[in-house]
């Protein structure tokens, strides 16, 4: 347990950045597998891009369901850290995991039931691009998908005990193995035959087992707080009952995101696989913006978990406040580079010029929304870190379900597709002030912040 960072004292800028640094490096990792598949993919042109973008929207539900246990783990584990209680600690982690396995079966089932019919959702009427995009959803959406929940859950839980460096090596090493495999599987070398599509999956899904293989061994190997977890233990229903109830509403607000998601994308298909190649490529490059914040934001969901299991109030507004200010900075320097850069941004995955002033539209629209996406993920990390998860994901099913109504309309106006990039923006614009706001009358009426008893600095 030599690499956990001690947050219940010391500099708290210090401290949160020094927690924060590595769990935005592991998210930009994360972030680049799919950057890594669609440079490589995008030579294969766009109808190829679309084949992954329709079956990625199906990865993305799938790792929105096992939230619920990567998250309530993270947070029922900072919180008993904080109290002091390590084995219980141990035994939430351990509940994380098995339900975590519950859902990943479930939706690996699903997957194996119903490939066919998900990706007809799509109408990727021609017949290459549909066969692509479910040979991508059956390789990742089965083996893919166990290794990356349980890739989740080891990254939520060493969060929440102080480790955010040993996820960032480990995934770092899956990428590295991810860069080595994709052009390999996907244009073939010497006996290895060229896979497209499917190769970019397997390359993909394979590195994800490494990572997940080298979790286990360094949870077997360290003598820290995975080794001997009580996995097989009988410790009743309680704990794994506690994460359900805090990952619960984080799960059914990513898991609505997805499915809006899912309508949102049907909507675009409608105006071409040209439309669906610049949603999953615009969508990539934006990442850079939401992975980082949403990185950031799992690091002040432990911060404050932590110190607020230990009563240091005061500790719990100055990292809020300094995790704030940080957010507004990278939002701000977000939103510049995709209106101001939105072209040399794209064409790094697609150069056809009958798909670039797209791709740009897509780019300077949601740059706009960067900024207030930025401060909705401090606040939320802010909230989920108190234990109170519903008000954040309410915020987010309103505002992201008001954006089907708006697309529709906007979409049918002259805007053409650019209304829906409205629609997607302005709806993220609500969601970051509404929520900041939120979060002030929240510890107001609560009173959590303006008594602070003496020594809780």
């Amino acid at each position: 347990m030599n690499q956990n960072t001690n947050l219940l004292e010391g500099s708290i800028l210090g401290k949160l950045a020094k927690l924060a640094l590595p769990i935005m490096l592991t998210s930009f990792i994360q972030m680049a597998y799919n950057l890594v598949d669609m440079i490589w993919i995008g030579k294969l042109g766009s109808a190829a891009v679309a084949s992954v973008g329709a079956a990625g929207i199906f990865l993305w539900i799938a790792d929105s369901c096992y939230s619920v246990a990567k998250m309530g783990g993270q947070i029922k584990v900072a919180h008993a850290i904080g109290e002091g209680d390590w084995e219980k600690a141990r035994r939430f982690a351990a509940s994380a995991f098995r339900l975590g396995g519950i859902i990943a079966a479930l939706f690996i089932l699903l997957v194996l039931v119903g490939h066919q019919l998900m990706v007809a959702l799509f109408q990727l009427t021609d017949p290459k691009t549909h066969n692509d995009a479910v040979a991508y959803l059956l390789i990742t959406g089965t083996a893919g998908v166990l290794f990356s929940m349980t890739n989740q859950v080891f990254t939520g839980l060493y969060t929440g005990i102080g480790d955010s460096k040993s996820p960032f090596w480990v995934t770092g090493t899956g990428l590295v193995l991810n860069l080595i495999l994709d052009p390999v599987l996907i244009f073939g070398v010497g006996p290895i035959p060229a896979l497209g599509v499917a190769g970019a999956a397997i390359a993909t899904a394979g590195s994800q087992g490494i990572v997940t293989l080298l979790f286990l061994l360094m949870a077997h190997f360290q003598k820290g707080f995975f080794r001997g977890l009580p996995l097989f233990q009988k410790m009743g229903r309680d704990p794994m009952k506690q994460i359900w109830k805090m990952g619960l509403p984080i799960g059914i607000q990513n898991v609505f995101m997805s499915g809006l998601s899912l309508i949102v994308a049907s909507l675009v298909a409608g105006w071409g696989a040209n439309a669906v190649a610049v949603q999953k490529v615009g969508g990539q490059v934006e990442s850079l913006s939401w992975m980082i914040s949403g990185g950031f934001s799992m690091a002040v969901n432990a911060f404050i978990g932590q110190n607020f299991g230990a009563k240091k109030i005061k500790r719990v507004k100055k990292a809020y406040q300094t995790a704030t200010v940080l957010m507004l900075i990278w939002g701000a320097l977000c939103t510049l580079a995709l209106t101001l850069l939105p072209s040399p941004l794209f064409q790094i995955f697609i150069r056809e010029e009958e798909v670039l002033p797209m791709g740009v539209s897509y780019l300077q629209i949601l740059g706009l929304s960067q900024l207030f996406m930025c401060i909705e993920a401090s606040s939320t990390g802010a909230f989920n870190g108190l234990g109170e998860t519903r008000i954040p994901s309410v915020v987010s099913v309103v505002f992201n379900l008001a954006r089907i109504p708006m697309a529709l309309i906007l979409s049918s106006t002259s805007l053409g597709l650019d209304g829906i990039w409205w629609a997607l923006s302005i709806s993220s614009i609500c969601k970051g002030i509404v929520l900041t706001i939120g979060y002030f009358l929240y510890i107001r009426k609560r009173h959590l912040l303006e008594t602070v008893p003496e020594g809780n600095a």
